[in-house]
């Protein structure tokens, strides 16, 4: 047993859960606790496992783990005469002996990022009942916690007091199972999340009248953001400008560039993505083709940071402005006041690549509210989150190369993250928009995915407003297109 715990803590990685579950004997010999193996016991101290120094190898293997340890072991042990004295059988003693005592000592110290639950199948210092009538060969504590591991959206404490009652029942009050943890999150065995659905008939909300330059035209749209009031604000690429739509207006109105592409101060390149200060009452833009990220308030203009191969904007909960740059294949983040400076590496940094440190033309970024950067690594067909202050990303979409199937994308650009932290993702060239979860082998079918034409053509910057109406850049189309949820 102690070689399968050792192959069993290598493979596990930062963050993971760990679930371990034991059923069999236990005992405590000297103030410690022991999981029995099923070989010949001649000291415990040698042949069984110390469940302290299990604890301690799982804390110890990984970082900001939460680990699970389940055991069924507080049972008598009739067989091994060695030891029979530590426990007897519940079910013939009216005064069983401890089969376990204290469950943790000082000695077991718990990193702080780290989680743990230890659950018995019965209180220090008693045994548990084996088999009964109608438990399908099981424990009355296992049978009992089958029988509501899988209570859907039921945290696990909430699930442990169920089983808890019902071997109460059954043992007529003489075994309850005890558990101790340590928890800053909510853990649910089985997590039913209610998916939030979009009507597929798209209502337009910008542009839809043809390829222009007129006030109810855009041309090629990229990025786009969504105000309280439902303000639309637009990165129209191709006409060097930004537009505001207002909330059912027929036409917009051009509040930055629009007089021919430039490096004049009022004028714009090749705008990629806009973002609203609403601290400052201004917009901030990615002038891609002038290699700058321009802040516009008014009509008064102020470069923020230049030499930069902008693409993306981001602003966290703080007011920080993050930028990826496309040239050199990372994500920036620039506090407020200090745009002189070269700012942070937030993601990337380590050259053109796919490897987890690395990016290859990111291009849309967004961050959340524990402020991890999700970057769409769009020549490596992926998207990565990179947590505050990691050295490495994760994908969490994609990475499997270009491609239509479910497991792929194929030059994903604008992405969005809800409340529940899924992910979505605007899959250019396969016309569609994703959705996947963190730890999702393949994502999900949200919108599009029927080629080139009406319904989505290349779709580019994605938003939602604080409905959850979806907003989608539909670039090849020169609209904007709103996907109203189903209520």
């Amino acid at each position: 047993m102690d070689i399968a715990i050792r192959d069993f803590c290598a493979t596990i990685k930062d963050d993971d859960c760990v679930l371990i579950y034991f059923s069999g004997h236990g005992m405590e010999d000297k103030g410690k606790n022991y999981l029995l193996p099923i070989e010949h016991i001649h000291n415990p101290e040698f042949d069984c496992i110390n469940l302290e120094e299990l604890l301690k190898q799982l804390n110890n293997c990984r970082d900001n783990l939460l680990n699970i340890v389940i055991l069924d072991a507080c049972r008598a042990d009739k067989e091994n005469n060695t030891w029979k004295t530590k426990a007897t059988i519940a079910e013939n003693d009216h005064d069983p002996k401890p089969a376990f005592g204290k469950a943790l000592s000082g000695h077991v110290r718990l990193p702080k990022k780290s989680q743990f639950v230890l659950i018995y199948s019965a209180d220090p210092g008693t045994v548990s009942f084996a088999d009964g009538p109608h438990t399908n060969g099981n424990s009355y504590f296992t049978h009992s916690l089958l029988n509501h591991i899988s209570a859907s959206n039921t945290k696990i404490e909430d699930m442990m007091k169920e089983v808890s009652r019902e071997i109460k029942f059954k043992s007529r009050h003489r075994q309850r199972p005890w558990i101790n943890l340590c928890l800053h999150e909510d853990f649910y065995f089985q997590k039913e999340t209610k998916f939030n659905a979009w009507r597929q008939n798209a209502i337009v909300v910008a542009g839809g009248n043809g390829q222009g330059q007129k006030l109810n035209q855009l041309n090629h749209p990229f990025g786009n953001f969504i105000d309280r009031k439902k303000n639309i604000f637009i990165a129209d690429y191709w006409n060097h400008r930004i537009v505001e739509w207002k909330y059912n207006a027929k036409e917009g109105q051009i509040i930055a560039g629009g007089n021919s592409h430039g490096n004049r101060i009022s004028q714009l390149n090749y705008p990629t993505d806009v973002i609203v200060d609403e601290q400052n009452n201004s917009i901030i833009i990615a002038d891609r083709g002038n290699k700058r990220v321009i802040r516009w308030l008014n009509q008064t203009q102020q470069i923020l940071i230049d030499n930069i191969f902008c693409y993306g904007l981001a602003m966290d909960k703080n007011g920080f402005l993050y930028v990826s740059d496309i040239a050199k294949n990372e994500v920036r983040r620039w506090n407020m006041g200090e745009y002189k400076t070269e700012g942070i590496v937030m993601a990337g940094g380590n050259g053109k690549g796919n490897q987890l440190n690395q990016l290859y033309s990111p291009t849309f970024i967004f961050v959340d509210e524990d402020e991890s950067v999700y970057v769409s690594d769009t020549d490596n067909n992926r998207v990565m989150k990179w947590r505050k202050g990691a050295k490495e990303g994760i994908v969490v979409a994609g990475g499997n190369g270009k491609g239509r199937n479910w497991n792929q994308l194929y030059h994903p650009e604008g992405i969005v993250v809800d409340h529940l932290g899924q992910i979505y993702v605007a899959d250019s060239e396969n016309h569609r928009v994703m959705r996947w979860s963190e730890g999702d082998e393949v994502g999900e079918l949200v919108l599009g995915g029927n080629g080139e034409g009406n319904q989505l053509g290349g779709p580019s910057g994605l938003s939602f407003d604080d409905e959850g109406n979806l907003y989608v850049a539909d670039w090849g189309n020169h609209r904007i297109i709103n996907f109203e949820i189903n209520s």
